[in-house]
C-alpha cells in the first residue's frame, strides 16, 4: 500500500527548518509495510494546504501531514482541511477543557487562539498530544486515513508513537541493511548491481551512495531492501544480495 507525507509551512519552504519531520515520518511509513510515494511540502496558504490533502486522496491508502496545528494565525491545518473537504468544524469539549486548564495553570486566560486548538472535523478522531496542547487528527476520506498532526518534532514524535501499532500493515515487512565497499567506483559497480536487480524481478532493491573513505579513498555504501508478507523472507532476501554484491566487488578488485 502506498502512504504519503504532506508537511507544512514557510519556514521549510524557505530552508529555515529542516524537514526532519519528514523523514522520521518516512522511516515510521516504510518499517511499517508502506511504500512512501510521495512527500509533498506546501506553503501556510489555506488553498495550497486544501489542495495539497486534495491532490494525494486516491494515490496513497495513508496521508501522514505535519505542520500547522499551534494557535498562531498561520496555522490553519485542520481549518484548511475541513474546508477543503466541506467538513463541519466543532468544539471538543474535552480538548477544549485540557486546553483551558493547562493554559490557567500558567496565569493565562483561556483566548479564542487557543479555542482554535479545540476545533475539531466532524467525525473525527482525537489523537492525544502528550507533549503540546494542539490534539491530532484522524479521519477517513473516501479509502483514505488521515493523520494530522503537530509540527514541533517532540509532538509529532510523541503521536508517532501513538498510532504505529494501528497503522502498520500485518502482511507487508519491510528489511534492509547496508555495507560498505571500499575502493569501488559506483559506475564500475553498476552493471551487476543492474543484473542483480534484473535477477530478482523487484522483489529487493539496491541504491548505492559514493562516498569518501579516510585519505581521499573512494567508498561506496551499498543499501539493499526487500518487502515480504514475512520478515524472515524480507531478510533472507536482503543477506542473499549482499553477498552477491560482495563476490561482484571482489571480482572488480581482482579485475
Amino acid at each position: 500500500m502506498r502512504a504519503c507525507i504532506l508537511t507544512i509551512g514557510n519556514e521549510i519552504l524557505k530552508g529555515k527548518t529542516v524537514n526532519t519531520n519528514a523523514a522520521e515520518i518516512g522511516r515510521l511509513l516504510y518499517f511499517s509495510g508502506y511504500e512512501v510515494y510521495r512527500v509533498l511540502t506546501v506553503p501556510d496558504v489555506k488553498e495550497e494546504i486544501g489542495e495539497g490533502f486534495r491532490s494525494l486522496i486516491g494515490k496513497c491508502g495513508v496521508i501522514v501531514s505535519s505542520g500547522g496545528l499551534g494557535p498562531t494565525f498561520d496555522d490553519m491545518t485542520v481549518s484548511s482541511f475541513a474546508e477543503e473537504f466541506k467538513i463541519p468544524l466543532v468544539l471538543d469539549e474535552g480538548v477544549y477543557n485540557i486546553i483551558k486548564s493547562r493554559a490557567e495553570s500558567r496565569g493565562h486566560e483561556m483566548s479564542k487562539e487557543r479555542e482554535k486548538m479545540a476545533l475539531i472535523p466532524k467525525g473525527s478522531r482525537i489523537v492525544k498530544n502528550e507533549v503540546g496542547s494542539a490534539p491530532g487528527i484522524f479521519h477517513v476520506v473516501g479509502n483514505t486515513k488521515i493523520y494530522i498532526l503537530p509540527g514541533v518534532p517532540a509532538e509529532m514524535r510523541s503521536m508517532l508513537k501513538l498510532i504505529v501499532e494501528e497503522i502498520k500493515l500485518e502482511d507487508s515487512f519491510h528489511f534492509e541493511e547496508s555495507i560498505l565497499l571500499k575502493g569501488v567506483f559506483e559506475a564500475t559497480l553498476a552493471p551487476y548491481v543492474t543484473a542483480i536487480m534484473n535477477k530478482y524481478d523487484g522483489r529487493v532493491y539496491i541504491k548505492s551512495h559514493p562516498l569518501l573513505c579516510e585519505k581521499g579513498e573512494s567508498c561506496l555504501e551499498v543499501e539493499v531492501s526487500a518487502k515480504s508478507v514475512q520478515l524472515e523472507k524480507s531478510r533472507k532476501l536482503v543477506k542473499e544480495v549482499i553477498m552477491e554484491i560482495k563476490t561482484a566487488a571482489l571480482k572488480i578488485g581482482q579485475g
